[in-house]
């Protein structure tokens, strides 16, 4: 997710890693880019982190083909060669994935979101946690943004 807007919010990701499909064996969540500091933040980034953190954390854990499922129809269709990546500032996150994806030999699977609250809630949690932590400067970088909400 990239919030409060897209593009140029606080990109943030979430995963979970679970065996035989409902055995939590690891979980995950952070800030892939903040907008206001000068990154390029937007969802597709976000995604892109949150399935780079997955396979490392499977490598780190040893998996052997894993299955590794996204609710990023982009991200997902990338990593499975059926669509070409067109964004340059994309690219350096799908040769990473890639590559991880290759290493594992990992099956990109895409899901609906319904299907990946769990992921979307420790984003959610991972972009709380940096808005508490930055308050004062996450005010003021989105202060029009925040005042038209209102």
């Amino acid at each position: 997710m990239c919030e409060p807007v897209n593009p140029g919010g606080v990109a943030t990701y979430g995963f979970i890693i679970y065996v035989e499909s409902r055995i939590e064996v690891s979980h995950g969540y952070g800030v892939a880019a903040v907008g206001y500091r000068g990154d390029y933040a937007t969802n597709n980034v976000a995604e892109y982190w949150g399935a780079i953190e997955a396979l490392k954390e499977l490598k780190k854990l040893q998996a052997i083909q894993p299955i590794l499922r996204g609710d990023s129809k982009l991200v997902i269709k990338h990593l499975r060669r059926e669509w070409k990546v067109r964004s340059p500032k994309l690219k350096p996150l799908y040769l990473r994935a890639k590559e991880l994806v290759d290493e594992l030999k990992a099956l990109p699977e895409w899901i609906p979101r319904e299907e990946n609250e769990e992921a979307d809630r420790l984003s959610r949690l991972a972009l709380k946690e940096f808005v508490n932590k930055n308050l004062k400067e996450f005010r003021e970088a989105y202060r029009e943004w925040l005042m038209l909400r209102k």
